[in-house]
Parts: C-alpha cells; sequence; structure tokens
C-alpha cells in the first residue's frame, strides 16, 4: 500500500512559489486554493495531498504529524521555535527581510542611544526582543497581526517590527527602514518521524526540492 504524505502549504506568496518546486518532484496540485474552498487540495499523485493553513501554523501541523512536511518562513520558524522539525533544505523563495521601521522623522538614533524605552508593534515578539536585548535597548513589546505601519501613525508604537519586501506599504505609509535584522526566505520543514517511517516516499521530494531551489540561490 502506498503511503499517504500530508504537505502543509499556506496561500499566497509561499504557495505559489512552491509550486514550481512541486512540479520539479513530479507533483503538480490539481485546484487552486485562491478559487476552491476547499483545505485539502488533491495532487495529481493520489498519495500526495496539499492542506491550505495559515502561514504561522504550519510548523504545528507538522510538528504533531498532522503533515507530514510543509513549507514555512524563517521568521515563522524563529517565532515557533522549530520544537520537533527537521529543517533540511533553505527552499531560497519568498525571500524579504525582517526589519525596523519608523515613521520618516523620528530621531531613531538618538531615542536607541538615550536608553529611552521604545514601543514596538510587531507580529515577531521573540526575534523583536532578542534582537533589541542584543542591543541593550529597553522596549516595550506590542503584539499585533496585521497592518502594523498603522502603530506609529496612531501613537501606539514608536516603531515596527515587520517583513519589508519592496518597501512599498512603508513609503505609502510614511514610514523609513531604520534597522535591517535579518534575511528571510522559506524553508522546508520535515516531521521527524515521518522522515524514519516515510523516508523511502519523502528522500525523491526532498531531493526534487533541493535541486530545484538552487536555481533560487
Amino acid at each position: 500500500m502506498t503511503q499517504q504524505l500530508t504537505l502543509a502549504l499556506s496561500k499566497g506568496r509561499i504557495f505559489e512559489e512552491t509550486l514550481p518546486l512541486l512540479k520539479a518532484a513530479g507533483i503538480e496540485v490539481t485546484e487552486d486554493p485562491e478559487t476552491s474552498r476547499k483545505l485539502i487540495l488533491p495532487t495529481n499523485d493520489p498519495a500526495v495531498r496539499v492542506i491550505i493553513v495559515r502561514a504561522s501554523d504550519v510548523p504545528t501541523y507538522v510538528q504533531y504529524g498532522a503533515a507530514d512536511f510543509g513549507v514555512a518562513g524563517k521568521d515563522v520558524l524563529l517565532e515557533h521555535g522549530g520544537e520537533g522539525l527537521y529543517q533540511p533544505i533553505d527552499l531560497n523563495i519568498a525571500k524579504c527581510r525582517l526589519s525596523v521601521a519608523v515613521q520618516d522623522g523620528f530621531d531613531y538614533a538618538s531615542a536607541v542611544r538615550q536608553g529611552a524605552r521604545l514601543r514596538v508593534v510587531t507580529k515577531y515578539v521573540k526575534t523583536a526582543r532578542e534582537h533589541f536585548a542584543s542591543k541593550g535597548v529597553h522596549v516595550d513589546l506590542i503584539k499585533l497581526y496585521g497592518s502594523m505601519e498603522l502603530g506609529p501613525l496612531v501613537g501606539l508604537s514608536d516603531a515596527i517590527v515587520d517583513l519589508v519586501s519592496t518597501g512599498g506599504t512603508l513609503r505609502a505609509n510614511k514610514l523609513v527602514e531604520v534597522e535591517h535584522i535579518m534575511e528571510i526566505s522559506s524553508r522546508l520543514v520535515v516531521n521527524q518521524a515521518a522522515l524514519k517511517l516515510k523516508r523511502e516516499r519523502l528522500q525523491p521530494i526532498l531531493e526534487a526540492f533541493e535541486k530545484a531551489s538552487q536555481a533560487n540561490a
């Protein structure tokens, strides 16, 4: 009996940029998550299915074995901690950067140097806390799930820590990047038990992903 494999993906950029990697492994998703209401999508291989979950939930589905493998951004994995996950490949997709941004005209350098407490809104509380702690800057972190850019504009915070791709949203809201924290890309994560029990089925897919991702490096 063929072993069933379940791949966890999030909608949007990660899904779109994973499709060529799947194709390299001979797998094609037969329904579009943007038009289908299904949360479990079939592929041309009856033994492989794709589940559509929130980006921040991908590591959890893989950790607990509800998915055998998945694709998650480095930002999500740092917040999750990566427990119980094997992370074999940086896929070099969905590239962006994690940065600190403030309202245009805010003197960030002085605020940081004076040792004042900065108020920062972010979805990436763990990573932001570690970043500011390493610089000896005191921060009050406020967790938001969307529209970080609004924080400084309405007086909720002095700064934001968020992912930046083109910077267009920052510019549109008169915010400027003042510090680069790290480069972000998406990684393949594999359930450790699945790697042992389904190695024969998983290994060729992992190898195809690795080979295809090198073209994105």
